[in-house]
C-alpha cells in the first residue's frame, strides 16, 4: 500500500511489501496474549524494504501512528497498535513517544503500561482467575461484561509458603514466574499471621528511589549472578488487616498507603522544573485508601455493599476501597464516595477486579492478592 493512499484514508494496515521475516513477526506478537515484552529482539533494519519503512519521515510516522493509536482504543483491536511497534526499531521508538505524549490512563498496551494509573472517570474492568492446585492466580483484562469472556491476559501470580511468612511473586509471563525471571515484575510478602502485606516492585518507581535493605526484599539470596538483572526490590506500599478475633467487629476491616504513579495526562503540559516537583513530591507522599463500611441488611442477616451487579456471590473476601488521602486530587484530600478498587467473588475460581486512577494494574492486582489466604488474627 502507498504511503500517499494511507494517509489520505487515515489509516495504515500491515505493510505487505515488508520481507516475510518481518511480516511474520508482526503478526505473530500483534496475536500473542499478552502485551509486548519490553526486551523483545527486533530484526535489523537493513536491506531492501525494510530501509523503506525504517527511513520515513519522524513527523509523517508520527501522524500515522496517533490515527492508529486513537481509533484502536480498545483491545483486540489494540493490537494493530503494538504490531505497529513491531515493525522495526524506528517504528517502536515513535509508537511508545507516540502512546507517552498521547495517553489518557486506561489504554493498555506495553508492559509498562501496567504501572500506570488508570483512567480517571470510568474503571477498568479486569477478571482474576484462581489455580489452587498449584496456587497461581491470573489477571485478565475483561473485553465484555460477561464473565465468562476470556480477557486478556496481563499479570500472573504464584504463592510461596514459608515458615514465617508467605510471598507472591508477580510475573508478565504466565509460564515463568520467579523472582529472576525477566519477566518479574514484583512481589507482595505478608507476616505470619497474613495480616500486614508489603508490596515490592521489581524496578525503581521514580528517579532516585533505592531499594529496600532488609534480607526479604533482595531478589537474590546468594550473589547477584547476572549484573543485567536487578538484585533489589523497591518498597511501594503496605497493607493491613485490622485485628477482628471472633469477628467482633464485623467484616475485615483493610487499610493500604501507596506510593501511586503519577498519570502522564497531568505531567505533559507542564515544564522541566514542574515534572522534578512533582517527581520528588511522589517519592514522598502516599495515597491512603480504606475499605468502605457494608451496612447491615435486616432481612438478609448479612452486611451488604453495591457491586452494581459486578459481584454475585457472597464472601469475606469481597472489599471496596475509597481513598482517605490521594495526592492526585487537589489537597491530597481523598473522596470517600468514589470507589477506587473493588473486589469480589463471582464463582469458584473466578473474581472480579475493578480499578481507576490512582492505582495501576498492578497496584490493584497486589492488593486484590492479600484477599486470598487465611487471616488467623481477621476469621
Amino acid at each position: 500500500m502507498k504511503i500517499k493512499k494511507v494517509v489520505h484514508n487515515e489509516t495504515i494496515a500491515h505493510p505487505k511489501t515488508m520481507s516475510s521475516r518481518r511480516s511474520f513477526l508482526s503478526r505473530r506478537i500483534a496475536s500473542r496474549s499478552f502485551a509486548l515484552p519490553e526486551i523483545a529482539i527486533l530484526p535489523q533494519e537493513s536491506g531492501g524494504d525494510a530501509d523503506v519503512w525504517s527511513s520515513m519521515l519522524p513527523e509523517l510516522l508520527g501522524e500515522i501512528i496517533k490515527i492508529v493509536e486513537a481509533r484502536e482504543d480498545r483491545w483486540p483491536t489494540r493490537r494493530d497498535v503494538v504490531a505497529c511497534g513491531c515493525v522495526c526499531r524506528r517504528w517502536r521508538e515513535v509508537t511508545k513517544d507516540v502512546l507517552n505524549r498521547t495517553n489518557q490512563g486506561g489504554k493498555i498496551t506495553f508492559p509498562s503500561c501496567l504501572k500506570q494509573p488508570g483512567p480517571r472517570d470510568l474503571p477498568i474492568q479486569c477478571l482474576i482467575k484462581r489455580d489452587k492446585r498449584n496456587a497461581k492466580f491470573y489477571l485478565y483484562l475483561a473485553l465484555s461484561p460477561a464473565f465468562t469472556d476470556k480477557g486478556k491476559f496481563l499479570l500472573a501470580a504464584r504463592r510461596y509458603r514459608y515458615s514465617a511468612h508467605s510471598e507472591y511473586i508477580i510475573s508478565i509471563d504466565a509460564d515463568d514466574i520467579s523472582q529472576g525471571s525477566n519477566a518479574y515484575v514484583g512481589k507482595l510478602r505478608s507476616d505470619f499471621l497474613g495480616t500486614n502485606f508489603t508490596v515490592y516492585d521489581g524496578e525503581p518507581p521514580y528517579s532516585g528511589a533505592k531499594p529496600s535493605c532488609n534480607r526479604g526484599s533482595r531478589r537474590f539470596a546468594s550473589k547477584q549472578i547476572c549484573p543485567q538483572v536487578g538484585a533489589g526490590n523497591y518498597e511501594v506500599g503496605q497493607v493491613s488487616y485490622k485485628f477482628n478475633l471472633l469477628k467482633s467487629r464485623g467484616p475485615r476491616r483493610m487499610v493500604c498507603s501507596l506510593k501511586c504513579p503519577w498519570s502522564t495526562e497531568s505531567l505533559v503540559e507542564k515544564s522541566d522544573d514542574e515534572k522534578m516537583k512533582a517527581a520528588d513530591l511522589n517519592a514522598s507522599s502516599l495515597t491512603v485508601l480504606k475499605n468502605k463500611a457494608p451496612r447491615w441488611h435486616e432481612h438478609l442477616q448479612c452486611w451488604c455493599l453495591n457491586f452494581h451487579g459486578r459481584v454475585t456471590v457472597a464472601s469475606v473476601k469481597n472489599f471496596q476501597l475509597v481513598a482517605t488521602m490521594d495526592q492526585s486530587q487537589p489537597g491530597g484530600i481523598g473522596d470517600e464516595e468514589t470507589v477506587l478498587l473493588q473486589f469480589g467473588k463471582v464463582g469458584d475460581d473466578l473474581f472480579t477486579m475493578d480499578f481507576r486512577q490512582p492505582l495501576s494494574p498492578f497496584q490493584a492486582f497486589a492488593i486484590c492478592l492479600t484477599s486470598f489466604g487465611t487471616k488467623l488474627a481477621c476469621e
